[in-house]
């Protein structure tokens, strides 16, 4: 399976937006993308929905069910959101819904729920979809106070799994940062010896505007941190 896995440090960090410009970029490079979110919650809040978003972004074709398997009103963790519901989310499901867009698609752009340690079904979590779809993550941060332990907390759970962490990327970032916004890029990168981009707040109504955002190119097993 070839594309990314964007989580985030947390809930509304900028995880859609990553993933959308992400998807936007790869879309502009002639291939052809597919998105995917596990779960959706918070259909009830009225603005526009994480996969309608991601689809726009990638000018995929794919319907709601195809991009997120799992959709719900309520804005809550998406285990609590199936229950309420009557039902559990199925990790074979998901699996199989990621297998069939990928298949379709020369790319696949998947958004987590939340942060790495959010449970889907269970006790398996975000971090085991994204292990067992084999996708290097994007990690989304906020650029402000506090993103330095909250980033770094969740480099470090995701390489406890095994997982390839292809850069993070920090938003919305200012016109002019300050010193805060400067150092805690600085500090990040050194400490965790991951790539950091920035990502500044976008115009969601004009796509053709986003700047370029693309991971770097995967390492071979043998110079990947564990």
């Amino acid at each position: 399976m070839t594309g990314v896995f964007v989580t985030g440090t947390g809930t509304e960090v900028g995880k859609t937006v990553v993933a959308a410009a992400i998807a936007r970029t790869l879309t502009g490079e002639g291939k052809r993308v597919a998105v995917f979110k596990p779960a959706v919650t918070g259909l009830d809040e009225g603005s526009e929905p994480d996969h309608a978003l991601l689809r726009r972004a990638s000018g995929s074709e794919q319907s709601d069910g195809e991009i997120a398997p799992y959709r719900y009103g309520p804005p809550m963790s998406p285990h609590l959101a199936a229950a309420l519901a009557g039902e559990a989310i199925a990790p074979e499901r998901l699996l199989e819904a990621a297998g069939t867009a990928a298949d379709r698609a020369d790319a696949l752009v998947c958004e987590g729920v939340g942060g790495l340690l959010v449970p889907l079904a269970g006790d398996y979590l975000v971090r085991d979809l994204a292990a067992d779809l084999g996708l290097p993550l994007v990690v989304a941060a906020s650029p402000g106070l506090g993103t330095i332990n909250h980033t770094l907390l969740t480099l470090e759970a995701a390489r406890a799994a095994g997982l390839e962490v292809a850069m993070a990327v920090l938003t919305p970032w200012p016109e002019e940062p300050a010193a805060i916004e400067r150092s805690n890029r600085e500090t990040i990168a050194t400490l965790s010896g991951v790539e950091v981009e920035t990502l500044p707040r976008l115009d969601l109504s004009s796509p053709t505007t986003w700047p370029r955002l693309a991971p770097p190119p995967r390492r071979p097993a043998s110079s990947r941190r564990g």
